[in-house]
């Protein structure tokens, strides 16, 4: 269900790109990021300006060098114009060196701006939302499509600025030194104009394609590397190649369709130019039969002709870009125009926060989904009491269990937490009072105490933190580690067993000391001795809590205040362990079903 759940995300993202309503709005969202650094932008535009201007006084120095310099009339020319020419190439350099600077500046500046906005969202997203989306797609904006965005847009702005207004200028020297072959030579432009539009759209399509590409391209790597140990154990390379190769071809013809489309604006763009320059010879030969030009003057007019051409080339070139650009801030905005999660409420819980929660006719529906994941679910839970949750897979204990931190919404009914409606409370509030420890435990790339310390009101003291895992039966191994709690866990705690992974997630919750605990088949993973020693920290844990226990295995669930089962979204049999097996009902049945399993594994053994 995940997989295909990724895939619809994908589609649906895909189809939101493609969507996308105006180019407008888009540059308007881009340049309004850029141009917050506007200082830095205007004086790179100032020395771009610079640039541009020093551009024709190469073609304009060509008519006193052939006219008056080569014939001896100004013999001052010999040591005059070569400097020039040496002044006008350091001029540039520096310039440019300069314009270079401040864009590149100014595009990192706005990129960790970009990103920084785009993890704020990220992180306010609702839980449905990375249900439906998978990560490689969301890696893949922030690691390439933000980096495109700003990378493109400073590239793009500055190509077009500089570019734009050194055709300009060399434009002005042509009609000054013949304004008759300057229309000839202007006739070009909007035939190029013209292909270069066609292009554009081809261009922008295959960017789309790539885009989703990118994102399966890191699915796959990614599943790869954290399914390394299953491909070797199955013998999966075969088709984890085939499916790599798939993507991997895809993305070189993609690539490809995109080089030809951007590589064949140049070529056509300078054939257009070169048949002008064609007729402009030609014209200007009859043109110097009437003396009606000079040899210094055609020659400084083909200069500024052939100067030209580059400037037309990368304009030309500019479309391929500008449609990465274009196509990357879709997928960039799209992340930036999802709503957070809900988050209306204004009430805080009153304190001290007894625990008292209470589900009161609730229903929930998947979108799309034909039954109800829940129906007509009334329940309370004491302050302090532990009520375990069990059944059948897809029964609905973890979406029940879900609602109350309001990852999960209810599609009718309210739940209540000391009598409040958790929908009018703030998420703060709400989730101030509430631990989590699952069978999935999430610890980040640090520090043991950083994990530990992760999420409380205040920076824990060292002695808080080792008396929490102290607590959680984990602090003889910390002690044992060169470092102690100073060590690195490693990526997703790989240097952790289960077991002690679990430990580390109860001496976080203890740290948090949270009046509501949610234990999510927090011992299903773990072998028999794991368990026992992770069942010891629990039971600290769950000490003068109100504790919401989703089971899988039922030997851990006995002991409970209450029992509620669960099947196919209704409540059937709720109460004591010993009172449930009397009633030899459904408890009962999957009791019996786990304990001849068990024991059936001890014989095999």
């Amino acid at each position: 269900m995940g997989v295909s759940m990724r895939h619809a995300g994908l589609a649906q993202e895909e189809h939101r790109v493609n969507s996308h309503p105006v180019n407008a709005d888009l540059w308007r969202r881009v340049y309004t990021r850029v141009l917050k650094y506007w200082k830095a932008l205007a004086l790179a535009m100032l020395f771009l300006i610079g640039v541009a201007a020093s551009q024709p006084l190469l073609a304009i120095l060509m008519k006193p060098l052939l006219d008056g310099g080569f014939n001896g009339q100004n013999p001052d020319y010999v040591w005059m114009i070569p400097l020039a020419i040496i002044g006008i190439f350091l001029v540039r350099g520096v310039m440019n060196f300069l314009s270079d600077y401040l864009m590149a500046w100014s595009a990192n500046h706005v990129l960790a701006d970009l990103r920084i906005d785009m993890f704020d969202r990220l992180l306010r997203l609702p839980d449905a939302y990375f249900k439906r989306m998978g990560s490689s797609l969301l890696l893949n904006r922030f690691v390439s499509d933000a980096a495109s965005v700003m990378q493109l847009a400073t590239e793009v702005i500055t190509v077009l600025v500089r570019e734009t207004l050194i055709v300009v200028s060399l434009v002005c020297v042509l009609l000054y030194l013949s304004w008759q072959l300057t229309l000839i030579a202007l006739i070009a432009f909007p035939l190029s104009t013209f292909i270069m539009r066609a292009i554009a759209r081809r261009i922008r399509g295959i960017n789309r394609e790539t885009i989703v590409m990118n994102a399966e391209l890191t699915r796959v790597v990614s599943e790869a590397i954290d399914g390394q140990r299953v491909i070797k154990l199955f013998s999966g390379y075969e088709h984890e190649e085939k499916r790599f190769f798939h993507i991997s071809g895809r993305l070189r013809r993609f690539a490809m369709r995109n080089t030809v489309a951007g590589a064949a604006s140049a070529p056509i763009t300078q054939a257009i130019s070169a048949v002008a320059l064609a007729v402009v010879v030609a014209t200007a030969l009859g043109q110097s039969g009437a003396n009606q030009i000079t040899v210094g003057g055609f020659a400084a007019f083909v200069t500024a002709m052939i100067q030209m051409l580059d400037p037309l080339k990368r304009l030309a070139n500019i479309a391929s870009p500008m449609q990465r650009m274009l196509v990357a801030a879709e997928s960039v905005f799209a992340l930036m125009d999802e709503l957070p999660e809900s988050d209306t409420g204004t009430r805080t819980l009153p304190q001290p926060v007894r625990g008292h929660i209470e589900f009161e006719h609730v229903s929930h529906r998947f979108p799309e989904a034909g039954r109800d994941t829940l129906a007509d679910i009334s329940l309370e839970v004491a302050p302090g009491q532990t009520v375990a949750f069990i059944g059948r897979s897809g029964s609905g204990k973890t979406t029940l269990v879900s609602m109350l931190p309001r990852f999960t919404l209810p599609s009718a009914g309210t739940i209540r937490v000391d009598g409040v409606p958790v929908d009018e409370l703030t998420l703060t509030s709400l989730r101030d009072s509430i631990s989590l420890v699952s069978q999935d435990v999430v610890l980040f790339d640090d520090t043991i105490a950083a994990n530990v310390g992760y999420g409380a009101n205040s920076e824990p003291s060292e002695q808080a933190i080792r008396q929490a895992l102290a607590d959680a039966n984990l602090l003889e191994f910390v002690d044992s580690l060169p470092q102690g709690i100073h060590s690195q866990v490693g990526e997703n705690a790989a240097r952790l067993s289960g077991g002690q992974r679990q430990r580390l997630a109860i001496a976080r919750a203890l740290i948090k000391d949270a009046p509501i605990l949610i234990l999510d088949e927090a011992t299903s993973a773990l072998d028999n001795e794991s368990e026992r020693q992770v069942q010891a920290s629990l039971e600290r844990l769950m000490a003068g809590r109100t504790t919401l226990v989703i089971a899988h295995r039922l030997s851990t669930v006995q002991n409970a205040d209450r029992i509620v089962v669960l099947d196919q979204g209704h409540i059937v049999e709720q109460g004591h362990h010993a009172d449930l097996l009397a009633a030899d009902g459904l408890y009962a049945a999957l009791y019996k079903m786990q304990f001849n399993e068990g024991a059936a594994a001890q014989g095999g053994e």
